[in-house]
């Protein structure tokens, strides 16, 4: 089950920003505040060009955090949104990982709703559904995740395309309507390997990004 689950197509919503007076989610990712944020929170800047006062200059992004055919288009994206962070992406890239399993797992259709568009939604009703209807649960824990690295990203205007590799560690078992163990070992991790790609409009007063499809890795 849970190597079914690893293979649907997903989408999240990353960086909403909090309405007024309304707590910050921690689930999702924001873009960084240029007057809030500390200074060792953003990658370093590249050089304005001469003549170039007072316009910011992009970030340069940590070449350790992504694969080298992915750096053409990690700049593009930087030149495009000059306020897009890296570290910041990838930080609330693993947020999202670890909040979308995590829903599927406790069956909660209601959060699921909220991060998931209408056809992937659909497949994890369905696959909740089934499992409830079996009288089966799933205990399952995302016990690490050992890499979340950029492995390709793209700028084709409006839209950025980020694509990025999870390794990671799950704990998971499944038992029936009595209890009993049918599949899978709460002290035996299995390693998950996924790409997910995280699409954003740049020209939207949105902010958020959008995890729109998944893959085995």
């Amino acid at each position: 089950m849970i190597a079914a689950f690893l293979g649907l197509r997903l989408y999240s919503v990353l960086g909403r920003r909090p309405e007024q007076n309304e707590e910050p989610l921690r689930r999702r990712i924001e873009q960084p505040d240029p007057s809030n944020a500390s200074p060792r929170s953003l990658a370093p800047r590249l050089p304005e060009k001469p003549g170039a006062v007072g316009r910011p200059a992009p970030a340069q992004p940590e070449a350790n955090v992504f694969d080298v055919p992915a750096e053409a288009g990690v700049r593009a994206i930087i030149a495009a949104d000059r306020r897009f962070d890296v570290g910041q992406f990838l930080n609330g890239a693993k947020g999202a990982y670890g909040m979308v399993l995590a829903a599927f797992w406790r069956g909660d259709k209601d959060e699921l709703a909220q991060l998931c568009d209408r056809d992937v939604y659909q497949g994890f009703a369905t696959a909740i559904d089934a499992r409830l209807a079996a009288g089966e649960t799933i205990d399952a824990r995302l016990i690490r995740i050992e890499e979340a690295r950029i492995v390709a990203a793209d700028y084709t205007a409006p839209v950025a395309r980020i694509t990025v590799r999870f390794l990671a560690d799950v704990a998971s078992v499944t038992r029936d309507s009595a209890g009993m163990v049918i599949a899978g070992s709460l002290n035996d991790a299995i390693e998950a390997r996924d790409l997910w790609t995280f699409t954003r409009d740049l020209t939207s007063g949105d902010p958020d990004w959008l995890l729109d499809e998944t893959d085995e890795a």
